[in-house]
């Protein structure tokens, strides 16, 4: 706009995006003063900027959840570089959680557009009342959620490096209980094995050494003086040949056979119980133990007063809006939305009426849709006269042949045919 006393500054492409975030009119901006377009731009790079926070925040929190898991001190892999140190990151994870980012800042991004467009200006001055602070309750509901939930990855990203520490503690504590837990599981199963392996054993122990005795006797039998395996020699034999099939009838049992099995078994399945205790222990690094932390390592006001700044910068559009006294942007927007109405044939009574909880009420006239009814009223008016009209002039030309010849009406048979007449086909066109 360009006018002896004021020339609008042009708009940059910057400041329309800036605008449009904001919900901003253009055509508007671009007719009013320098301060609404600073404004509107303002309140569009808030939302702007809050969306791009909640795309960081809603990325590093898919990474932390769905990265491949392990020793918090462990698994960050160090390589050299100018700045110092670098962790590796899981590139697969890395790219999805672009994505979600993405999709996710893009979601809060229009979930703040929407409420910034929505709240209104208040009364038009800079004071913020209760009841503008009521009407704006639920958006200010809904900006707290969102900015709660950007807060809290961005507050562990900055507590990374004591997070990690502190992880690390506990998932030592952690495998060490899990360790032990398992020594003492498998400590009572193999006992009650080794019990039953261990009376097998003695049974057998037994029969060795009554063989070796016999053995003893059976020597002593066939090389003493009276050389030869004799009838005492053979009772010995006897004896020895029954201990060894003992001896094989145990061995080869089922119940032993199944007991050194479960043993075996059993050893196989701790040393597995072992070897997933890394893994128990990395399943302890998530997003909630990681929020958990941070509150115990921040503290309540450092974990509060997060919150509170991104509160804060979600917060501000709504409240400053609340604040915004009435502009020559205002006064244009409420002239072309009253031309609108008009052109569309909008009527407004203001204040017009009390609803049943007393408060006032407008009344709205359709101007358009009155005029379309009243047309359509008025051509069923003159339809039904234009029919009734019919009738009557068919009644009059029936009676005229009737009184020119009562004789045919009377002979006749056949009911008239009264919609055979011209006057019916009008009735019928109409």
């Amino acid at each position: 706009m360009i006018k002896d006393y004021y020339q609008t500054p042009k708009s940059t492409a910057l400041m329309r995006f800036f605008w449009q975030a904001a919900g901003g009119d253009r055509y508007i901006l671009e007719k009013a003063t320098y301060s609404d377009q600073i404004k509107y731009m303002c309140l569009g790079g808030i939302v702007v900027a809050t969306g791009a926070l909640a795309a960081i925040a809603g990325g590093y929190a898919f990474y932390t959840i769905f990265e491949p898991k392990g020793s918090a001190l462990a698994a960050i892999q160090t390589v050299s570089s100018i700045g110092g140190e670098y962790q590796k990151a899981h590139l697969p994870t890395v790219f999805l959680s672009i994505i979600f980012g993405a999709i996710w800042g893009l979601i809060i991004f229009n979930i703040d557009r929407f409420i910034v467009t929505s709240t209104g200006k208040g009364d038009g001055t800079e004071a913020i009342t209760f009841q503008e602070l009521k009407s704006a309750l639920p958006r200010i509901i809904m900006g707290a959620i969102i900015a709660l939930t950007i807060s809290k990855p961005v507050e562990i990203r900055m507590f990374k490096s004591e997070i990690d520490i502190a992880l690390h503690k506990e998932q030592i504590r952690v495998k060490t209980e899990y360790l032990n837990e398992i020594d003492k599981n498998f400590t009572l199963k193999a006992k009650e094995i080794d019990n039953k392996i261990g009376e097998t054993n003695q049974r057998i122990g037994d029969l060795q050494s009554q063989y070796k005795v016999l053995q003893g006797e059976y020597v002593k039998e066939t090389t003493g003086i009276r050389a030869g395996v004799g009838p005492i020699a053979e009772s010995i034999a006897l004896q020895q040949k029954s201990i060894e099939n003992e001896l094989n009838r145990i061995i080869a049992s089922d119940e032993y056979k199944t007991a050194k099995a479960a043993k075996e078994q059993l050893l196989t399945e701790k040393q597995k119980a072992i070897k997933e205790a890394d893994k128990v222990a990395a399943g302890l690094d998530g997003l909630l133990e990681r929020i958990k932390l941070s509150h115990e390592i921040a503290g309540f006001w450092i974990s509060f007063f997060i919150t509170l700044l991104f509160m804060a910068i979600e917060l501000t559009p709504i409240f400053f809006k609340l604040m915004l006294t009435k502009t020559p942007y205002d006064y244009i927007e409420e002239n072309i939305k009253e031309l609108m109405k008009a052109e569309q044939g909008i009527y407004i009574q203001y204040n017009y009426f009390p609803d049943k909880s007393g408060q006032e009420r407008d009344l709205v006239i359709h101007l358009n849709k009155e005029k379309i009814i009243n047309e359509k009223k008025s051509l069923q008016e003159v339809q039904q006269n234009l029919s009734q009209y019919a009738i009557k002039k068919y009644e009059e030309q029936m009676m005229r042949k009737i009184d020119a010849n009562p004789e045919e009406f009377i002979k006749s048979e056949e009911p008239v045919e009264i919609l055979s007449e011209e006057p019916a086909e009008f009735l019928n066109e109409n």
